[in-house]
This record gives C-alpha cells, structure tokens and sequence, in this order.
C-alpha cells in the first residue's frame, strides 16, 4: 500500500511540474524579428508574446534573434538555445543576410535542413519563415530562394510562412527608409502573418 501511494505521489509530481513548466516558443532570426531600429515592444515577436501569454495555457516567445544573423551563425547558435529554452515549438527566419550577401542558395539549404532536424530532434514543432529579395537581385535568384523555404518544408514536414512581410514590403508608408525593415507601423501586420500559422501548433 505505502508503495503504491510513493508512486501515485511521484506521477502527481510529475503531472504537476509538466502543467507547471513553461511552455516556449523559440525565435531564431535576423532583424526582421529584432526590431531593427524600432522600439523592442513594438517588434512582432513581442506583439505575438502578448497574445500567447494570455492563452489559456500560456506560451511565452522567447526572441533569439540577432541583427546580421546568417543562417550558418544561426545553425551554430541553436544547439545550446534548444539545451537551455526547450521549446515546444522553434521559428527559424533566416536567410535575408544570406540572400542580400549573395551566398550559395545550396548553403542556404543545408543549413535550414540542419536546424530544422536539430529542433524536430529536441521535440520541437518547426515553423520556417520565407523572405523576399528586391527585385534587382533578379528571378533567377529570387524563385530559388522561395524554393529553398518551400522545399525545406515540404522535406520536413514543417509549417510555413512563404513571405513574412506579405502585405508590408511594397507599401512605403509601413517600410523604413532602407527598404528592407518595416516601421512599427507595419509589426501588427507582420504578426498577423506569423500568427496565421503559429496558432495552430499552440494546441
């Protein structure tokens, strides 16, 4: 009887510190999701942050991102975020640096293929979030790279977002003045992007 009362005990615990841990959304990415230039409230990861805190079972968004963030120094940052957050769920936006410096697309690959199998084999549900180049880095270039994202995602069985600042990028008024990061302005319209596919792995 004392045994069987030891061991109801241990699983209680168990069940309890389980319900009781946090559960972690993990962003890797560029300044796209480092609030580049613009106050850190303002960014979507901590606009997305408010509205998972406040689910029923709260999430909270953990923001590893990174200004100049290649997909190499990202793959070599992941392993020790995984040991240290474990997360249930990991977002990858990466490749803007890798595109604008013109890197082998092949590079590209290897590297999304690398972290997504190294967050899958930490437990994590992957959702990959895709970028566009301007339109002078050419179609050739340009279709690969969507390619990339939408073939990382197929090969793995990861969520997708084809374009983050789908709705944000072409419109001036959202855009700061590099053309390449969006003001505060258009952050709510980039979550909305995020949140579309995110939601749905929160449950």
């Amino acid at each position: 009887m004392r045994r069987c009362l030891v061991l109801l005990l241990f699983v209680w615990c168990a069940i309890a510190s389980a319900a009781e841990a946090p559960r972690k959304v993990l962003v890797l990415g560029d300044s796209l999701s480092a609030a580049h230039n613009i106050p850190v409230e303002a960014g979507w990861v901590r606009l997305l942050d408010a509205r998972t805190s406040k689910m029923a079972t709260p999430w909270t968004m953990v923001n590893a991102s990174i200004s100049g963030e290649t997909s190499l120094s990202g793959r070599n940052r992941l392993p020790a975020l995984l040991a240290k957050q474990r997360p249930g769920v990991v977002v990858i936006e990466l490749g803007a640096n890798d595109g604008l410096q013109g890197l082998p697309l092949t590079q590209l690959a290897a590297n999304l293929d690398a972290m997504v199998e190294a967050a899958k084999a930490a437990g994590a549900k992957v959702l990959l979030l895709g970028i566009e180049l301007p339109v002078n880095y050419g179609p050739q270039y340009r279709d690969g790279l969507r390619k990339v994202y939408a073939d990382a995602a197929k090969k793995h069985g990861a969520s997708l977002v084809p374009f983050l600042l789908d709705g944000v990028a072409l419109d001036a008024a959202l855009m700061q003045d590099d053309g390449l990061h969006p003001k505060a302005a258009g952050e709510p319209r980039v979550a909305e992007n995020v949140w579309k596919a995110l939601s749905p792995m929160l449950h």
